[in-house]
């Protein structure tokens, strides 16, 4: 999917993930000079938003598995010369991260690929590398709870997502995976109660009546 990733996610969701990426990084207090880890971080359209809040004296830290999505990265991150982004290939479930090493941790459309047992070894990740007092802030697209606006939303990612990516000559069978991993996801709830467990203090937040959700919180001092 990386070919067509970016400009597939921009003209299908009507440029509502672009507006999703900026809640997730608006929606904690991040300062200058802090260190922000991005989990499964695809092609880095989380920075400027994160750049603009820690300056030049702060660092990111990008994980995702995807040798591909990596390297569009580091083209995100060249364009962002003034500022201290490392970009490492690994699973952010298994990583080198050290141990409280985390100011914030952020992350955008990747839960829902994940199982429930994932889930919990995402959250006792998060609380691994956050430094005490850290703050986290995780957002996915979620199936609706009220269910007019979930059978139109879930037709749509299921039918109509796929012959987007077929318009911008990606594989259609790609975009289908969209509406299945939503499906089985449902919304952020699972995962805020893993976070919980994990010993995170935690909120769950819904955006435009609950097609996005949301786990903002921090750890504990």
């Amino acid at each position: 999917m990386s070919a067509t990733y970016g400009r597939a996610n921009i003209v299908s969701s009507f440029g509502f993930c672009v507006r999703w990426r900026k809640k997730c990084v608006q929606q904690i207090d991040i300062k200058a000079g802090d260190a922000v880890i991005d989990l499964m971080s695809g092609m880095g359209e989380l920075w400027p938003s994160i750049t603009e809040k820690v300056r030049s004296s702060g660092e990111i830290k990008a994980i995702d598995f995807s040798p591909v999505m990596c390297d569009k990265s580091r083209v995100a991150a060249e364009r962002l010369d003034k500022f201290d982004i490392q970009i490492l290939q690994e699973d952010a479930l298994k990583n080198s991260l050290p141990d409280e090493s985390a100011d914030v941790v952020v992350s955008t459309f990747g839960l829902k690929t994940l199982t429930k047992e994932q889930c919990k070894q995402l959250a006792q990740e998060v609380f691994r590398i956050l430094k005490p007092g850290g703050k986290l802030s995780l957002l996915e697209i979620s199936v609706p709870r009220f269910r007019p606006l979930r059978l139109v939303y879930m037709f749509y990612l299921r039918y109509i997502v796929p012959l987007f990516g077929q318009m911008l000559l990606g594989n259609p069978e790609n975009y289908r995976m969209l509406g299945k991993y939503t499906e089985k996801f449902g919304d952020c709830s699972y995962f805020g109660e893993s976070c919980s467990n994990a010993g995170l203090k935690v909120i769950t937040r819904k955006f435009f009546f609950g097609c996005a959700t949301a786990v903002v919180g921090q750890k504990l001092q």
